[in-house]
């Protein structure tokens, strides 16, 4: 059989720890080429990771090298002009957060990859967790009962990123809540199977990226600084449910990050990291289900996922086209109602 031919589109940090050594795992899948903006950029990441050919444009590799599969890990802006272009080559295609900058544009790759009979995944690699999988499990067996209110939180006390694009609005679409807290956004739903959602209510503030230049993850420019550096939001589900989230690159809380999720059901509570489900026996907790896992690989388990899933394996669990438009337009929606300053109907 035929090798799967991979192409890497972006040559950053994100696609050489992240998707290289994740396909390298898998047998029979052979990586044939790189793009970069810069070609040259291009031609050290290939030298550098032993990748055949590099490329300076999308089209022309796509037709040289006529890859089955391409990792799309470029900056946002840029996710929907070449997720397009693969999906119109016929290829399968996986891409970084968030799906796009804009929900009609993240509808439109849905719609084009079902037209073409593709795959198209996101890389939402927390829903992959072992936490995550054994939550939803026991949620959908009935133990935590109805779960009514989800707090969500993606927090850093000190941590703009100081490399990239991440504080450029233009090419990211945002900040925190687009870049961290879509993964416990994206973790919440899936565990509760998608719920449909009723009205959105956001607030972001900008106190501390424009006025300092550094913090635990570099240094960077003030005056380059666009996008929120905290945000916190209100969803509000149609079955009465509500979600909260708070997320941000610098915030004033005591811990130097929090990253979890909270589900409290009326049977039981569960947090995802570290995973505990509970509940409470005469006024004193009662631990259901407590365990600490051992070292999590979830990103290379939803490439892995994404790689089965396109030769083939129907019962593969992945971060589908649709899901991944559900989830950006809960985001732009988001992000609509903090700049208008009302809530915002979906």
């Amino acid at each position: 059989m035929a090798n799967t031919k991979v192409a890497i589109i972006g040559g950053g940090q994100v696609a050489e720890t992240k998707h290289l050594p994740s396909y390298s795992e898998i047998e029979g899948v052979e990586i044939v080429a790189v793009l970069n903006s810069n070609k040259e950029n291009a031609r050290q990441f290939a030298l550098k990771n032993n990748i055949p050919g590099y490329y300076g444009d999308i089209h022309e590799l796509l037709k040289k090298e006529q890859p089955d599969l391409v990792s799309v890990c470029t900056p946002n802006k840029y996710h929907y002009e070449h997720v397009t272009a693969a999906l119109k080559a016929g290829c399968h295609v996986l891409c970084e957060k968030p799906p796009s900058i804009l929900a009609e544009e993240a509808k439109e790759m849905m719609e084009l990859a079902e037209r073409k009979g593709v795959v198209l995944s996101y890389n939402f690699q927390h829903r992959f967790s072992l936490e995550a999988r054994r939550i939803r499990e026991e949620y959908r067996q009935g133990k935590l009962g109805d779960v009514y209110h989800i707090n969500l939180s993606a927090l850093r006390r000190s941590g703009v990123p100081g490399w990239g694009s991440f504080i450029d609005k233009d090419l990211q679409g945002g900040g925190p809540l687009i870049d961290i807290g879509i993964h416990m956004l994206d973790t919440a739903f899936y565990i509760l199977g998608f719920p449909k959602v009723k009205k959105v209510t956001g607030k972001m503030f900008n106190k501390i990226g424009p006025y300092k230049s550094e913090g635990s993850f570099g240094q960077w420019n003030p005056e380059k600084y666009e996008v929120e550096d905290s945000f916190f939001g209100f969803i509000e589900l149609t079955n009465g449910g509500l979600i909260q989230i708070s997320t941000s690159f610098a915030l004033n809380i005591k811990e130097t990050k929090q990253l979890n999720a909270e589900f409290h059901g009326d049977k039981a509570g569960a947090t995802l990291y570290p995973l505990e489900i509970y509940s409470d026996h005469k006024g004193e907790l009662v631990s259901l289900v407590q365990e600490d896992m051992v070292e999590d690989h979830a990103e290379r388990r939803a490439i892995h996922s994404f790689v089965r899933k396109c030769r083939g394996s129907a019962e593969e669990d992945i971060a589908s086209g649709e899901e991944g438009f559900k989830i950006q337009t809960i985001i732009e929606s988001l992000y609509k109602s903090a700049e208008l300053g009302e809530s915002i109907y979906i």
